[in-house]
């Protein structure tokens, strides 16, 4: 077996060796609104929860050369945002936002994804996907190395939840329904797969 230190790698080796290991990672797709008004939609892998009581979501959102992205500096400035869980019919869409525009350009327009208004939070979430989540920041910390920021962790509060009907039964969601899609390595997708049960100790 291989045993490496990370500190003898480049960021981009790291980075590699990273997003092909720990798969598959679930998707969020980010609304957030800029001061200007632009409606801005981005998707991230490094996403998971952090909490249920109050339900709490993570982001990490990487920055280039040092450079924060219009997401982070959008969620930090308003202090809202939503994520929306990506699916097998959202996926082509949502994939084509990944493009890099400038900040007065929207990406859901981009896309053609349709805007739909937010409950709780003046940030616009999209139709097109069955589970969104109304977010209001919790922190923000900035991560890095001795040289400068490597990334922007957002942790979020949901306050509201929107789960389209077809999905949703007695408190739960049907996975195959939801038909959620995971990121893997370079251009790789994964769908749900087979789905096994084990039952855990008491």
């Amino acid at each position: 077996m291989l045993s490496i230190d990370p500190a003898s790698l480049s960021e981009r080796e790291n980075y590699k060796f990273l997003i092909g290991s720990i798969i598959p990672r679930p998707i969020a797709f980010v609304t957030t609104v800029s001061k200007d008004g632009i409606l801005n939609g981005a998707p991230f892998s490094y996403f998971n929860i952090v909490s249920s009581n109050p339900p709490m979501i993570s982001l990490s959102i990487q920055r280039s050369k040092g450079k924060q992205k219009d997401t982070a500096r959008n969620i930090i400035e308003s202090k809202e945002f939503v994520i929306h869980i990506v699916d097998e019919q959202n996926v082509e869409k949502i994939n084509q936002t990944a493009a890099s525009l400038p900040p007065n350009e929207s990406e859901i327009e981009l896309a053609k994804l349709t805007p739909v208004e937010s409950v709780k939070i003046s940030v616009p979430g999209v139709k097109e996907a069955k589970i969104r989540m109304e977010c209001l920041l919790e922190h923000s910390i900035e991560l890095g190395g001795l040289d400068s920021t490597g990334c922007d962790l957002i942790i979020g509060r949901i306050v509201q939840f929107h789960i389209e009907n077809d999905i949703y039964e007695k408190g739960r969601i049907d996975p195959n329904g939801l038909a959620a899609v995971s990121r893997l390595a370079g251009n790789n997708y994964a769908k749900m797969g087979e789905i096994f049960e084990i039952e855990r100790p008491k």
